[in-house]
């Protein structure tokens, strides 16, 4: 598989298969994710891999709390403006309308929504945090550590769904990892393979062209 495959095969994956991958694959996808790019080669990453009675701790944690904690950043700004707001509704119409949900029916999005506290079933569980004091630079890396990683992961046949819902859970996180206090979590990621007979799996999320977002100078 190339680079093009990877990146066009990979998509936000909500229903997983109860399959567990090898700890020996997840180190060795891990390992290879560290040659993402780091501004002067800081490596800011910190990852948490659970899976098994580990995992169950903090997914039944999780459930206990669906209101969740303080979060130690906004996931959105307040008030989200066009066209990042319609983008999200967007999105969400999109993946409700893959389960038959329609917007009035408030009770069954919620179900939906809770879902993110089990992985969406995924048997892996991977957690990425760094320290406090670090500044978006930092974050940057980390985000491009999470997703080389999840191309290698396309590669090798697995799925992931990278789940900044996680925020909402600072202090059950920080407990369940044996986070340092100058660490936090900034997302977590589902980990598995896919369950190809789930509705929700054939959601793609559009993407505008490069004419709304693109700007290409200085060439004939």
């Amino acid at each position: 598989m190339n680079v093009s495959d990877a990146v066009d095969r990979r998509v936000s994956i909500r229903a997983f298969k109860p399959e567990t991958p090898p700890a020996a694959l997840i180190r060795e996808m891990l390992q290879a994710a560290s040659r993402s790019p780091s501004g002067g080669n800081l490596q800011p990453w910190r990852v948490y891999v659970l899976a098994g009675e580990a995992l169950q701790d903090l997914k039944a944690r999780a459930a206990a709390n669906p209101l969740g904690e303080t979060p130690d950043y906004d996931v959105y700004p307040p008030n989200l403006w066009d066209p990042f707001r319609t983008r999200r509704f967007q999105n969400g119409e999109d993946l409700y309308a893959t389960l038959g949900i329609p917007r009035e029916d408030k009770a069954a999005r919620l179900r939906q929504l809770a879902k993110n506290a089990d992985l969406f079933g995924a048997p892996v569980g991977l957690f990425f945090c760094l320290d406090r004091k670090l500044g978006p630079p930092q974050w940057s890396d980390v985000g491009m550590f999470m997703q080389t990683f999840m191309l290698l992961a396309v590669e090798r046949g697995l799925d992931t769904c990278a789940q900044e819902y996680w925020a909402r859970y600072p202090q059950t996180l920080a407990d369940v990892l044996g986070l340092p206090e100058d660490h936090m979590v900034f997302s977590g990621m589902a980990l598995g393979w896919r369950d190809d007979t789930a509705p929700i799996n054939t959601l793609r999320s559009a993407r505008d062209p490069i004419e709304v977002w693109g700007d290409l100078r200085g060439f004939d």
